[in-house]
């Protein structure tokens, strides 16, 4: 019994003098307390170091455009200009910068300033409207470029910032969450759809900015803000950076972005539709449209026909399909596997190149 309570009363001083050490080495060196994380590291107390790194590389867009209109007391149209506000990223120190393609469209006049002040009169190496997206190049030396993240790896939660010029304020920051990833079916803005949604704030001015990471890197090019009516708050969209990233590496290739073309246009089907034509589960696209004198057309696609697959790959909705097919390059060989009459059938579509956004508006 004496052996137990001499034990005892070692381990006790034991406890009590490593909580005493342990007070003392914290009371001397707090910064050795544990923080609480949210996943990936400790949430730092300001992303000034983020903003430092990245915002010499977002760039003022300046616009003037003419512009049509009739006065009441005048039935003569007249035109006026109208000057407007964006921005834009240096993507490359030699002079290339990332902007939205609206930013930019049916401009007389486009103004590129620097985050140094320096100004320049910006050559348009090329644009895709269907992404909305331009590459721009200025010839002022070697530029502080941005670097560029990885939007695949972005979670739901993570912090992102807005940098940009609302309202030409210039150099604004703003911070928030990703709401939301793989956005798409939002109407009258791009036909390849693949929005980040954020709360950071986007204004008028922001299109084209800079939406980056806790460590300063791009992740998006902010595009635009959900604004059905005034209550409407929080919701706003950006280009993914590795959307973007493959947008300008064709531009530099090419001028111009590349895409498959079949002329075919689907819809998404429900479950009773597929289950009225034969289709088993949840696999399958209809046609509602074949351009005659298309690809798709000379392969003997027909409206009313399901894709159930293109290029070995199951389909299962018109987003989907129309990605793939866009991939492939003019002259491939694009097969596909579909159902008519409940009976599959394959065949073979050579696809032309898409002609761009006009077509499908």
């Amino acid at each position: 019994m004496a052996g137990l309570k001499s034990a005892t009363l070692f381990v006790l001083q034991s406890i009590v003098v490593g909580l005493a050490v342990a007070f003392l080495i914290v009371l001397i060196r707090p910064d050795l307390l544990p923080t609480i994380t949210g996943g990936r590291g400790g949430a730092p107390a300001s992303y000034a170091d983020a903003v430092e790194i990245s915002a010499p590389a977002v760039a003022n867009i300046y616009t003037k455009r003419l512009v049509e209109y009739t006065p009441a007391a005048d039935e003569r149209t007249r035109f006026r200009v109208e000057t407007a506000f964006g921005s834009a990223v240096v993507i490359d120190p030699e002079g290339y910068l990332i902007t939205n393609f609206h930013v930019v469209a049916e401009a007389a006049e486009i103004r590129v300033q620097l985050s140094d002040g320096r100004l320049a009169n910006p050559q348009v190496v090329g644009v895709d409207a269907e992404t909305d997206l331009a590459l721009l190049k200025v010839d002022l030396g070697t530029l502080p470029a941005i670097k560029l993240g990885n939007s695949g790896q972005l979670r739901i939660g993570d912090v992102v910032l807005a940098i940009g010029n609302p309202y030409g304020l210039t150099k604004s920051v703003t911070q928030g969450i990703v709401s939301a990833t793989g956005r798409h079916g939002l109407e009258d803005l791009v036909t390849f759809e693949d929005f980040i949604q954020t709360d950071a704030a986007i204004n008028a001015g922001n299109s084209g900015g800079a939406l980056i990471n806790v460590a300063g890197e791009l992740v998006g090019i902010n595009t635009a803000v959900l604004a059905q009516d005034s209550g409407t708050e929080g919701i706003g969209f950006a280009i993914p950076v590795d959307l973007a990233r493959g947008v300008v590496d064709e531009i530099k290739k090419h001028g111009r972005v590349i895409r498959g073309y079949l002329g075919l246009q689907p819809d998404d089907m429900t479950s009773a539709e597929r289950s009225a034509l034969g289709v088993e589960g949840n696999v399958g696209i209809l046609l509602s449209v074949v351009f005659e004198g298309s690809p798709a057309d000379m392969a003997d696609l027909r409206r009313g026909d399901v894709i159930v697959a293109i290029n070995g790959e199951a389909i299962f909705s018109q987003r989907q399909a129309q990605l793939v097919v866009a991939g492939a390059s003019p002259g491939d060989e694009v097969t596909i596997v579909g159902i008519r009459d409940g009976k599959r059938f394959e065949t073979t579509v050579i696809a032309t190149e898409r002609s761009g956004y006009a077509e499908q508006r």
